[in-house]
């Protein structure tokens, strides 16, 4: 039969059944039709999960066709060798049997004598790097082969597969940073090629490579990555998320595409996924309404099917960013019902992790409390890596200070004050230095004197205040110092980007319950807020703006 009628019919067939009663009728077949029929064969019998029909195996007309390659395998053209070897290895067979041994030793003979044009070598690179263990030898020797061509010529497939292949010989301890240079450099005028799978297996090459120095091609990777959102599968989205992530990347366009695919596609993403679109999310403090409220109710109606890992990811951003959705009392109705039935499933420092998210938007957990605050809890805690470091016992510190201000009817176990931390050591709670400086600046001006406000002062409630000022009885500013006669206690909260959520000005959840908790502490909250004062051009307009904020009742009697 011609070679184009046989594909023809070929591709018309989708069992093995018919593909095998379809080859039955034939007499004789070129190595090229038989490979072309085992490509066939594994596109319609093999997926991730492994092979749909393992008995097809043992079907007569397959085992002849094995029985061809075997036999034959030096006689075989290297397209015919190399598209069985591939649909071999995809059909799962066992790489160790006679068959796969002599297909990859001929293939691997002729790649040795340079028999093997370029479209050849893609072909046999892909094949080994589905391989559990391939020879590193082989792959580098692959490699060599190629760069004799030139970089500058190679496909968009050649390149995408040495990165895959570097990415393998690093592991090794090989090391091919000057190739990679120049690769990264080629790839970087590419980009408007790649289609979204290409994409993503580069990004993913960037991270394992560490190629921290392509700063120029791994911006153009995530911008050409915004177009592809809606087509990249599970797992090249969380490549490419987890790429943004390493590589600190943050485009509002991407986030955009986010919001327009993610609520529409949650139904059928894969929790994994979600969970990476959550983290990307936390981690970069984007605040995507769109996003959130497709997740909360995704969680009503998957949570049983979640892993615990999954579940902290989905829940924790709502605690981080502050946000309780519309369906609020559905997901931590949920959510409560979850963890009364699989509490003991979850690891110690999720299962904390998760609590005090929930307590940071006033969800309070106060019937695992009893749990997390008992000695048995706190050794598991201790016992898991990273043990109770200052984070952690921060968080439980959080929690206990929670129920105590905000939950006087808790009556269960209190935190031991060995667990307890005096001050809290969260990074980004710590205040903008500029903008604090310019705040301080225009206190001077309206105060006078430097000794009638304190900054960073540490209470003895584990927070620490920006900026403190007291009054007597009467209204009148007291020297920071004193600590008699103190009636009124003032806290400015000066609030710099790094305490809200992105572009926005939802402030975070670390932030909400420290302003919350210091009002139930007794002092007199005042924000101040960048987006107020960042217009505010000289020091009296920051001294009339603060006179405004804190002492309300007497601006303007002095004017």
């Amino acid at each position: 039969m011609d070679e184009q009628l046989f594909f023809k019919k070929l591709d018309n067939l989708c069992t093995s059944k018919e593909i095998f009663y379809f080859l039955s009728s034939l007499e004789v077949m070129s190595d090229t039709m038989a490979s072309g029929a085992l490509q066939r064969i594994s596109e319609v019998e093999a997926d991730d999960n492994g092979l749909k029909n393992p008995g097809l195996l043992e079907n007569e007309v397959f085992r002849a066709l094995c029985f061809q390659f075997e036999f034959e395998s030096s006689n075989l053209s290297n397209t015919g060798l190399l598209s069985a070897l591939q649909a071999l290895i995809k059909l799962r067979i066992d790489p160790q049997s006679t068959l796969m041994t002599r297909l990859l030793s001929e293939s691997e003979e002729r790649l040795g004598r340079g028999q093997l044009t370029a479209e050849n070598l893609c072909a046999l690179g892909e094949s080994l790097l589905e391989l559990e263990s391939p020879s590193c030898e082989t792959l580098e020797q692959m490699v060599s082969h190629m760069q004799e061509k030139g970089i500058e010529r190679w496909s968009p497939r050649e390149i995408v597969m040495v990165y895959k292949i570097l990415q393998v010989t690093v592991r090794e301890g090989k090391q091919w940073q000057n190739l990679l240079n120049r690769l990264n450099s080629v790839t970087l005028h590419r980009v408007s090629q790649l289609s979204p799978n290409f994409a993503s297996v580069i990004l993913n090459s960037l991270v394992v490579l560490h190629q921290t120095r392509a700063v120029p091609l791994v911006t153009a990777l995530c911008k050409h990555s915004v177009k592809h959102v809606p087509y990249f599968t599970d797992h090249e989205l969380v490549n490419v998320l987890e790429a943004f992530l390493y590589f600190g990347q943050k485009a509002q366009t991407f986030t955009k595409a986010l919001e327009r695919h993610v609520p529409k596609s949650i139904c059928t993403m894969h929790p994994q996924t979600v969970s990476k679109v959550m983290q990307y999310c936390c981690k970069k403090r984007i605040l995507s309404k769109p996003i959130f409220d497709a997740v909360a109710e995704s969680f009503t109606s998957s949570a049983d099917r979640l892993t615990t890992d999954q579940i902290a990811a989905y829940i924790i951003p709502f605690g981080t960013l502050n946000y309780l959705p519309p369906s609020a009392a559905s997901l931590f109705g949920k959510l409560e019902a979850v963890l009364h039935t699989r509490l003991r499933h979850f690891q110690p420092h999720t299962l904390l992790n998760l609590l005090h998210a929930c307590a940071l938007i006033q969800r309070y957990p106060i019937n695992f409390l009893p749990k997390i605050f008992s000695p048995y809890f706190l050794q598991k805690l201790q016992a898991q890596s990273p043990g109770l470091n200052r984070v952690a016992m921060s968080q439980l510190t959080q929690l206990f200070l929670t129920v105590t201000l905000e939950c006087p009817f808790y009556e269960g176990p209190k935190l031991l004050s060995k667990y307890q931390v005096k001050a809290c050591p969260t990074p980004h709670n710590s205040p903008d230095v500029h903008l604090f400086k310019r705040v301080k600046t225009g206190l001077l001006y309206l105060l006078k004197k430097r000794i009638y406000f304190a900054s960073e002062v540490s209470t003895p409630y584990f927070y620490v205040v920006d900026i403190e000022i007291k009054l007597d009885e009467e209204g009148f500013v007291l020297p920071a110092a004193q600590l008699e006669e103190v009636h009124r206690r003032i806290a400015l909260c000066v609030d710099g980007q790094n305490r809200f959520c992105a572009h926005s000005r939802n402030l975070l959840g670390e932030e909400a319950i420290k302003q919350r908790h210091l009002q139930l502490l007794g002092y007199e909250v005042v924000q101040i807020p960048f987006f107020e004062i960042e217009s505010l051009q000289n020091t009296r307009k920051m001294a009339d703006y603060l006179h405004k904020k804190i002492f309300p009742c007497t601006y303007g009697l002095s004017n």
